[in-house]
């Protein structure tokens, strides 16, 4: 299976679309990344881990000349990987960054209290991120996350001098080293699970941070296009095929996202309780956020609002009957924002910096100031193992939900 995805024509071109069943979800879970894989396998087998990452931590932006003394093959996979895909549409691009720059809270806010316990409820994605990050530090996981996101919708995201180029060749590498320590150390059921961080797991971490995305701007009331929400998408295919995924494997539209994530959980999501840890590793450290501690059941609020009751009493999320309610009025006090932004450009251009400047603060928050390296870990954690409102005419709609599949049950 080639996953470079560098040099793919795009799905959409005429290609046929991929057909999402169970038995094509079962071979998805035996690929993993082969360039990034056979990279990784070899640094191991030379000892000379250590000696990368401590070369890596000085390549931070795009064009910069690479360090001396890198070894081979990581100087070959560096270098085939410096640049995006050939088939990249940079209209799309910037339609999908305009996209951010004018949503920008609203996809932080979607990020924290949604895609992150929505890994959470997949047990054996919440048991591997429990094996790879210290429970102790939940903040590293946001801050990575957060600060890949923004490097992503920056305007020079791909030009020389960015970060993000560097950022997705490091988290690509990250997965392949976490793979090759499951498996060399036996701690991965590969008869039951599948490749750890195989194709299937990327590609529903890649729906997480987008169609996931949408549907929590949807259920906040945030009024976002057609043309917005497909461009956003858009953007996370790009970032797909950089980080390894099979192009040929991959959604290639919001229709076919659909199809794949509705699928994707409906075949793993459920309780853990590794999940129920790091929800309540998230919850905290977004009340230590919150200023006081009076607003601080708003955050338990805000994940129950937006993952929905079932996922959150599987992550065992305090319910609140106050702020439970309370949270539920958000899309009309954000109609009545929307409405005064469509009205005046200059109450626009400010609530877009309040935007930006929350974001900026909230991350600063996560990070401590500094840049994150997404360093490949030498080792993992030995005690965890894994075995087993106001209508526009022009405005986003999610199609109606698929039936809870836990509700048969």
């Amino acid at each position: 299976m080639h996953t470079s995805g560098a040099d793919e024509t795009p799905a959409g071109s005429g290609a046929r679309s991929p057909a999402y069943t169970e038995s094509s979800l079962d071979a998805l879970r035996e690929a993993g990344d082969e360039l990034a894989d056979a990279t990784v396998a070899e640094l191991f087998a030379r000892g000379e881990m250590g000696r990368f990452n401590t070369l890596m931590r000085w390549f931070s932006t795009a064009g910069q000349e690479l360090p001396e003394g890198l070894p081979d093959v990581a100087r070959a996979y560096l270098e085939a990987t410096a640049m995006p895909p050939s088939w990249v549409d940079w209209g799309e691009m910037e339609k999908a960054r305009l996209f951010f720059i004018d949503n920008n809270v609203h996809i932080s806010t979607a990020l924290s209290f949604a895609s992150m316990p929505a890994c959470y409820v997949v047990p054996h994605v919440a048991k591997l991120l429990s094996a790879t990050h210290s429970l102790e530090y939940p903040s590293r996981r946001m801050a990575e996350t957060g600060q890949f996101t923004l490097y992503l919708m920056r305007p020079d995201a791909f030009e020389a001098g960015s970060r993000f180029i560097p950022a997705a060749q490091k988290v690509r590498l990250l997965h392949a080293s976490i793979r090759y320590h499951l498996r060399q150390e036996g701690r991965w059921d590969v008869a039951s699970l599948g490749t750890p961080i195989c194709q299937e797991d990327m590609i529903g971490g890649q729906m997480m941070f987008s169609i996931q995305v949408l549907d929590a701007l949807h259920r906040l009331g945030v009024h976002i296009s057609n043309e917005g929400a497909d461009a956003y998408f858009y953007a996370w295919r790009v970032v797909g095929a950089m980080l390894g995924i099979d192009l040929a494997a991959m959604p290639k539209d919001l229709d076919e996202a659909r199809l794949f994530s509705d699928l994707y959980m409906s075949r793993h999501m459920g309780p853990s309780e590794e999940g129920v840890r790091l929800t309540r590793q998230l919850i905290d450290l977004y009340e230590e956020v919150v200023p006081g501690t009076v607003l601080d059941p708003v955050v338990s609020a805000m994940i129950r609002h937006l993952v929905g009751d079932t996922a959150a009493d599987w992550l065992d999320v305090p319910r609140s009957s106050l702020w439970d309610s309370a949270i539920r009025a958000a899309p009309a006090l954000l109609g009545v924002l929307e409405s005064i932004e469509d009205r005046s450009p200059l109450a626009a251009w400010a609530l877009d910096r309040v935007g930006h400047f929350t974001s900026v603060l909230e991350l600063s928050s996560l990070t401590r100031g500094r840049v994150m390296q997404y360093a490949v870990p030498e080792r993992l954690k030995k005690e965890y193992g894994i075995t087993s409102a106001r209508p526009r005419l022009d405005r986003w709609i999610p199609p109606t939900l698929t039936p809870d599949p836990s509700a048969a049950s």
